[in-house]
């Protein structure tokens, strides 16, 4: 890319960044019923079109190249927007509307891709009574806010901002409880934390999994030197598995990292252990039993063929000692 496409690439991504609280607060007002005088939304909407008009700008060479290149429409698009749009921003969006999606999920209920045959092990019990105790502050902090600010439109944005944000709390603990951890009934382990982590591990790199109590002080995420992994709830992981190779795995923000050993919080460890471990002695046995038939048949061959030639050395014996008699 060009000296000018790459100043250009970043102007957008600029542009989107500040943006996007100005479009927000706007929201905000909006529904709040806060009346927002016309020179004001002229100027935003004018502003959100020169923004509109700068990603266009810079995009349309970035899908022109991709269409070029063989890409399909969804594909080129695709490939211009991750060019353009910063990937926090990306996820940012991605996590809230998966969230707002898995409240509707409890609501309901249901549970996010937990395929018939695997086995489903949640994780919320350290962080529940947290997520609690901060919605009951919220709520008593709207009201009292409610009550205290005489000012109209101030009294409607923050009451729209903490409804929201309430709204947000119940999202994130719904998005906990309707995607747990599973193991697959191949023994593939899947490890979530809500809409922010996904991160699969095929059966064939597993090799141990055991119950190990470890209390950490880093974040949600955290990668030691030697490739640990530390999957925390409540500052806390339960279940250690080691691995063949490293897995690859994705931030919440969007940096990557691998890994070779997994530390992890489920509220059942034990349970959990077990189900990897019958998963992997179910397979073991499976492929013994395999061996077992296997070498059963090449030993009766070997009987077979051995029985075969003692008759053929019998019947030999027995013309020559017949050839003198003759």
């Amino acid at each position: 890319m060009s000296t000018g496409g790459t100043a250009g690439l970043r102007a957008a991504r600029i542009a989107v960044w500040a943006a996007l609280p100005g479009e927000l607060f706007l929201a905000v007002c909006l529904v709040a019923g806060v009346r927002i005088p016309g020179a004001v939304l002229l100027g935003a909407e004018a502003l959100v079109l020169a923004v509109l008009a700068l990603e266009a700008y810079v995009m349309w060479p970035l899908y022109a190249a991709r269409r070029r290149a063989g890409d399909g429409r969804r594909a080129a698009g695709a490939a211009a927007v991750r060019a353009v749009v910063p990937v926090a921003v990306r996820r940012l969006v991605v996590h809230e509307v998966r969230a707002l999606h898995s409240l509707g999920l409890w609501l309901l209920r249901r549970r996010h891709r937990v395929p018939e045959g695997a086995r489903s092990f949640p994780y919320t019990g350290p962080q529940a009574w947290i997520m609690w105790a901060f919605l009951l502050v919220s709520v008593v902090e709207t009201v009292v806010l409610a009550l205290v600010i005489p000012w109209p439109l101030v009294h409607a944005v923050v009451l729209v901002v903490d409804v929201y944000g309430i709204l947000i709390i119940l999202a994130l603990h719904a998005a906990c409880e309707t995607r747990p951890h599973v193991v697959a009934a191949d023994g593939a382990l899947r490890l979530r934390y809500g809409a922010l982590f996904d991160l699969r591990v095929p059966a064939a790199v597993i090799v141990s999994a055991r119950v190990e109590r470890r209390f950490t002080d880093g974040g949600l995420v955290r990668v030691d030197e030697e490739g640990t992994l530390d999957l925390a709830v409540g500052s806390q992981t339960t279940v250690s598995v080691e691995l063949t190779e490293p897995v690859e795995f994705v931030r919440p923000l969007g940096r990557r990292g691998s890994a070779r050993t997994l530390r992890f919080h489920a509220d059942d460890p034990r349970a959990m252990v077990a189900a990897l471990g019958r998963e992997r002695s179910t397979e073991a046995d499976a492929d013994a039993v395999g061996t077992a038939q296997a070498g059963g048949k090449a030993a009766a061959g070997g009987k077979a063929a051995a029985g075969g030639a003692a008759q053929a050395g019998g019947t030999a014996a027995a013309g020559e000692r017949s050839a003198p008699a003759a």
